[in-house]
């Protein structure tokens, strides 16, 4: 984190430890369940301190909530650390794939590109196994 220019303090080492650990994208309500003895509060505003400094970055999957994961750069937030994220619309988890790079998307000339979101959306192998049990 002081990479990016973030003080190191317990609660924000704190917050993003869990987010590496999760190996996935956590949402604030994921992180309170992980962090029982942390406020709501204090888990948010030190998101969004991180958030500011490019330390992670919030990805919409259509939950209706943010999740969160760390930037994979080590200075500053590129569009080279955007992935392919898949939502299980069953388990309702989310979850990264570093390795499938966002395809690059060619605009009219004037437009600048500051963020892109890539969401696929179906049913994770776990919940997939699951349905294919029910209905056999």
């Amino acid at each position: 984190m002081e990479h990016h220019g973030v003080k190191l303090t317990a609660m924000r080492l704190l917050v993003y430890e869990e987010l590496e650990r999760a190996r996935r994208p956590l949402s604030l309500r994921d992180l309170e369940d992980r962090m029982p003895t942390a406020e709501r509060s204090t888990i948010f505003r030190t998101l969004t301190l991180l958030l500011q400094h490019h330390a992670i970055h919030a990805i919409e999957d259509g939950s209706g909530s943010l999740r969160y994961e760390p930037c994979e750069s080590d200075d500053h937030h590129t569009l080279d650390d955007q992935h392919i994220h898949f939502y299980c619309e069953q388990c309702h988890r989310t979850f990264c794939f570093r390795e499938k790079k966002i395809p690059q998307a060619i605009l009219p000339e004037g437009f600048q590109v500051t963020s892109v979101n890539y969401m696929v959306k179906g049913l994770c192998p776990s919940c997939a196994q699951s349905q294919r049990n029910f209905l056999a």
